[in-house]
């Protein structure tokens, strides 16, 4: 599954705003705005997001 569709996934599951979510993964609001766009995180990104995932809701 791709990491969009997991944060897709994680948003609709705890009902986190996306601006939320990008602000707790790397303290960007836009984050998943931008991946939705095609944007490509970087490694050391895509693990933080990971992470956040992993952690469920906080």
């Amino acid at each position: 599954m791709s990491l969009l569709m997991e944060i897709e996934r994680y948003l609709r599951r705890t009902g986190i705003a996306a601006t939320t979510f990008g602000r707790r993964a790397i303290n960007d609001p836009r984050l998943v705005g931008d991946l939705r766009r095609g944007r490509v995180p970087g490694e050391r990104t895509r693990r933080r997001i990971e992470a956040v995932l992993r952690a469920g809701v906080r």
